[in-house]
């Protein structure tokens, strides 16, 4: 079952949800990012050590509590570990008033009519229901769209929504994230097929429940509207994709019902070399401009 008070807290939460759920092949560059180069680790293991060292220092900071983020998605490996003495989403949840969410999908698939699909995951069910005794609030599952190709685009959310309904079922919540790139040649077109597609697959949640969307921040704003609006939507959240934090919150601004759920832009400016005065300084600043961007619309 959907833990009720963390649906009232994404429902009616006035921030933004943080993207702490870099996997294996993001984490380098997130590392590189904060300043610790890959000489500075010998194997995976340090890696993933390294990183969540950065993730629970974020945590960890008087900044980031409910007030201004309402959320956090995390990486198995997190939520494996411990924050604080706590395993790590009771750690968010009970020590900052901020809603955990699960990264689950385990990549994807070679580019086919200008999309990527997930690969498959038979181990989803033991994990969420893993997730649930940890508990997760809800889960994210990333595709990626190269082309406004309708065959494509499709493809990426009929998946899509496929996980989401046996997310459901498991009593979590699903983030459905079909990424568009922010690169591609005809990203506004890609934007149109992608509404398009999705108010079609909303017909498709069971009755009275809902789940997320998370979308690239348009090229049009208020392009996804009628979605923040739909009531089979909780909640609407943008990803930055690639736009560093000032263009990302310039772009957010723009959406009326669109929160931010930013990961580089997120981290953009932290490093392991600073002080916790500085390091709690620049993450204070950094949620403060995201929050002010998520509720301008």
């Amino acid at each position: 079952m959907i833990n009720p008070q963390m649906a009232e807290k994404i429902r009616a939460g006035n921030g933004f949800i943080a993207a702490l759920d870099q996997s294996g092949g993001s984490t380098p560059r997130a590392l590189g990012l904060y300043g610790i180069e890959p000489d500075a680790y010998s194997s995976d293991a340090e890696m993933f050590d390294l990183i969540h060292a950065m993730r629970a220092r974020i945590v960890s900071s008087p900044s980031f509590t409910g007030e201004r983020v309402i959320g956090a998605i995390l990486f198995e490996m997190t939520m494996d570990r411990e924050i604080d003495g706590k395993p790590s989403a009771k750690a968010l949840w009970e020590d900052n008033g901020v809603v955990p969410f699960l990264k689950t999908d385990k990549g994807l698939e070679d580019v086919a009519h200008g999309a990527q699909i997930l690969k498959p995951n038979p181990g989803l069910d033991s994990l969420l229901a893993r997730a649930a005794q940890n508990g997760i609030f809800g889960t994210k599952e990333r595709s990626v769209i190269h082309a406004a190709n309708e065959r494509g685009i499709r493809a990426v959310v009929h998946q899509q929504f496929q996980h989401g309904n046996q997310i459901l079922a498991a009593g979590l919540m699903p983030i459905i994230e079909p990424e568009v790139l922010i690169d591609i040649e005809d990203k506004a077109g890609a934007e149109q097929i992608l509404l398009q597609e999705l108010t079609t697959a909303l017909d498709t949640v069971p009755t009275g429940q809902q789940v997320m969307l998370k979308l690239t921040l348009p090229e049009v704003p208020n392009t996804y509207k009628s979605l923040a609006d739909d009531p089979r939507v909780m909640k609407l959240v943008a990803l930055s994709g690639g736009y560093n934090r000032a263009q990302a919150n310039g772009r957010l601004a723009k959406n009326t019902g669109m929160i931010a759920s930013f990961s580089r832009a997120l981290t953009e400016g932290l490093s392991h070399k600073q002080s916790p005065a500085e390091f709690d300084a620049t993450l204070d600043a950094t949620i403060a401009e995201i929050h002010a961007a998520s509720i301008a619309g």
